[in-house]
């Protein structure tokens, strides 16, 4: 038996006016993901518990088949975990994004939490020339992917507030800033950034090309390392996992799943979708279950694009789950699911809480006559199919019916 999902970051919405009051999901043409819901169970699945934080850190956990409750750390850890950083006991590992800000003093906007989303080996640059001036026997900088960083503190404090820079997308920096424990170090680092960052040749040629520039770093999700059993053992499956993202690489890092290497993912709009969709069907020889992350439509909407955000999730369905329904049937029986880990609504640049579509068939399901079925939010609503707590999702899927 094997099994897939498709997890589109970020790819619940809202009504939006510019798609006639649709969101992004009831916008796209997606006959695969309408099929898969026909043919299925189709419904709304909470990802998110209550009192816990909107990220993908929560989302994947729970998709994954971890309780949040039980195994939440923090974000960080499990990005060190994609890099190869081994944390020690004492160690607070943070997110350091490289952003755009304008102003100056208390009157600092965030402009961009991407810098214009960067492309790495430039980061790369600018994240060592951090290391050099601001590191020590205590603060350690690691480069990573894109406008994703990473900054461990040894010995660090972990109680205190910090704010995702795209929760703040064309808001006062200011008011955000970290507080509590620490946070005048986190504060120190962050104002230093500006001016080692403010004259650098990596940043004077992106302005020169119209580029965004990398204007300071921004630190935020702090976590120490999780202990977490494998998913073999708690599933007795082996795993594999595609994305170009740390988190989720991270969170598969931890699970105990193999991480393919697929040329051309980025983790951004120009992802290559076809070579996701092609190495997931080649893993599934050698696997048992297969995590197939995009995070092009949660950058959409983070970017407050709602065009770009259909075309992403236009792509989902055409370029991966149209080739792997149309595939999957030369491997034996076998479980899709096509899910997100959160909603990123257009009109808000950020995560929300809210349940998210979710649908899974069967092999023997999809060859029968699918119904009329939309794959979006409202007709998930109608379904009256309710998952109210999202780790449990795996199981589901593991047990569907043949």
């Amino acid at each position: 038996m094997k099994y897939v999902i498709i997890q589109g970051d970020g790819m619940g919405d809202e009504p939006i006016p510019s798609l006639g009051n649709r969101t992004p999901l009831e916008a796209a043409h997606t006959p695969n993901l309408d099929r898969i819901a026909g043919c299925g169970r189709f419904g709304l699945l909470h990802t998110i518990p209550q009192g816990f934080p909107p990220g993908s850190d929560v989302g994947n956990l729970s998709l994954f088949g971890y309780d949040p409750a039980r195994y939440y750390t923090g974000r960080s850890p499990l990005e060190a975990a994609a890099m190869g950083i081994q944390l020690r006991e004492e160690d607070v590992a943070f997110r350091l994004n490289l952003v755009t800000t304008s102003g100056q003093g208390d009157h600092i906007r965030m402009e961009d939490y991407s810098a214009g989303h960067i492309e790495s080996a430039e980061a790369a640059q600018l994240v060592k020339a951090l290391a050099l001036q601001l590191g020590s026997d205590t603060l350690f900088f690691y480069p990573g992917v894109s406008y994703r960083h990473l900054l461990v503190w040894r010995g660090g404090p972990l109680d205190m507030t910090t704010i995702p820079p795209h929760d703040i997308t064309g808001k006062p920096a200011q008011p955000h800033l970290p507080v509590g424990p620490g946070a005048d170090t986190l504060r120190d680092i962050m104002a230093r950034s500006r001016e080692i960052l403010a004259d650098h040749p990596v940043n004077r040629k992106r302005a020169a090309q119209g580029k965004g520039v990398a204007t300071q770093a921004w630190l935020w999700g702090q976590g120490k390392a999780p202990s977490m059993p494998t998913f073999q053992q708690l599933f007795n499956l082996k795993g594999a996992a595609i994305s170009a993202v740390d988190l989720v690489r991270g969170v598969a890092v931890y699970a105990g799943f193999d991480i393919l290497p697929v040329p051309g993912i980025t983790g951004y709009l120009d992802t290559d979708y076809r070579a996701k969709g092609e190495y997931a069907l080649a893993a599934l020889k050698t696997h048992d279950l297969v995590f197939i992350h995009i995070e092009a439509p949660d950058e959409a909407g983070h970017m407050g694009n709602a065009a770009e955000k259909v075309k992403a999730i236009e792509s989902i369905d055409q370029l991966i789950a149209g080739p792997l329904l149309e595939n999957l049937p030369s491997l034996g029986p076998f479980n899709i699911l096509v899910t997100s880990d959160h909603a990123t609504p257009v009109h808000l640049r950020t995560h929300t809480p809210a349940p998210v579509p979710f649908a899974m068939a069967s092999h023997t399901q999809l060859a029968a006559k699918s119904q009329p079925v939309k794959y979006g939010e409202t007709e998930a609503a109608h379904t009256g199919v309710e998952i109210p707590q999202g780790y449990t999702i795996i199981e589901q899927l593991i047990h569907h019916p043949q």
